[in-house]
């Protein structure tokens, strides 16, 4: 059994898909010493040993399969030297049912690793489209202190319909955050579709306008190729910024998304659009034009973009996270602290459960007459 325990142990080592040491990886064994130790100590009667046949169906759901063939055969010889003891026990029968069981588990256990390794290439696909949709961005982007959060509702979730990205163009430093309607594949394609068109546009287009109705056209022509239902429940919120490099004012243009936050010397300003713009996709069917806001800010403010499962995460009375009340509270700090206590908090107010998929942008603002020299 020793021999057997330290295969079983190599075995996992050397599988691809191996796990921590943890008590239940251990629990075939300790079942097969178990039902052994009492069958060989109680009487015939009894016949605990009909109960090693559940140790091989126990280990082909934690083990590789030749581990779990090998404890099968381990049952058997147990039942044999048993037979010695009790000659009138039946034996053949059990050595039967564990063969049958040992069988089964064998197979079991093959289709639980081929799917767990499927699974795990789907993961390596979704680590790859997540760097392509949410690149890590730099810590400084021009004369921005930059950090970026994104937290999937789904434990096992890479990527969902949340995005960001900010970029250097000769306008000075713009960004985009935005939520696409929906979840799954099509969200992610519909957000890929936006940032890779906020990619481009951000460096031609003089203004944000210009930006927001090439990513509109962009949003709607994958709508049409890729539809997933009612082409008007298809949509994008969006917040377009430009942060210009000689400072003074922020340039925000709002598509029906949460408004961003300003932190100003421990003052908060919720930056809501003077007007409405219509959200992507829908601007065709909405005669309203876009409308950039200017923000006064100055160097060292924060600003906070987020998308709505921020403030529509719920605790277990179902009251949602009260962000403007928790920012009014921060003091100075960089974007990375910031976020940091954002996500502890949130955790803490929904129980580690998120319903929704979050993303969030903190910007440090920087001093244009600085040149650079206060950062790091």
């Amino acid at each position: 059994m020793l021999c057997f325990m330290l295969w079983t142990g190599w075995m996992r080592i050397r599988h691809p898909l191996r796990q921590r040491w943890s008590p239940a990886l251990l629990s075939p064994v300790i079942l097969t010493v178990i039902v052994t130790a009492l069958a060989f100590s109680t009487p015939r009667k009894i016949a605990f040993s009909r109960l090693l046949t559940a140790a091989p169906a126990l280990a082909a759901s934690i083990w590789p399969v030749l581990p779990t063939v090998l404890l099968g055969v381990a049952c058997v010889v147990i039942m044999i030297a048993l037979s010695l003891v009790y000659p009138d026990l039946g034996t053949w029968f059990t050595v039967g049912a564990i063969a049958a069981v040992t069988v089964a588990a064998a197979y079991a256990c093959s289709v639980r690793i081929k799917r767990e390794q499927d699974f795990v290439q789907l993961r390596l696909v979704a680590d790859a489209a997540q760097k392509v949709l949410l690149r890590p961005l730099p810590r400084n982007v021009g004369l921005l202190e930059v950090a970026s959060m994104y937290l999937a509702a789904a434990a096992q979730a890479r990527i969902g319909g949340d995005f960001y990205e900010a970029v250097t163009t000769p306008h000075g430093v713009r960004l985009i955050i935005g939520d696409v309607r929906g979840k799954g594949l099509p969200a992610v394609g519909s957000a890929a579709a936006v940032v890779n068109c906020f990619r481009e546009a951000a460096y031609d287009e003089p203004d944000l306008e210009g930006i927001v109705r090439r990513l509109d056209i962009s949003s709607t022509r994958h709508s049409c190729t890729f539809p997933t239902g009612d082409l008007l429940e298809q949509f994008t919120t969006v917040v377009l910024a430009e942060f210009p490099d000689h400072g003074g004012h922020i340039k925000i243009l709002n598509c029906g998304h949460p408004p961003p936050l300003l932190l100003h010397q421990g003052k908060l300003q919720v930056l809501d659009p003077t007007a409405a713009s219509p959200i992507l996709s829908l601007a065709t069917l909405i005669d309203t034009p876009y409308i950039t806001d200017i923000v006064a800010c100055a160097p060292g403010d924060l600003v906070l973009f987020y998308t709505d499962g921020i403030i529509e995460s719920r605790n277990h009375r179902g009251e949602f996270f009260p962000l403007h009340d928790w920012m009014s509270g921060r003091t100075p700090a960089g974007p990375r602290a910031l976020l940091d206590g954002l996500h502890r908090e949130l955790l803490q107010h929904s129980g580690g459960e998120l319903d929704d998929d979050i993303a969030a942008l903190a910007v440090r603002l920087g001093d244009p007459d600085d040149d650079g020299r206060g950062r790091h």
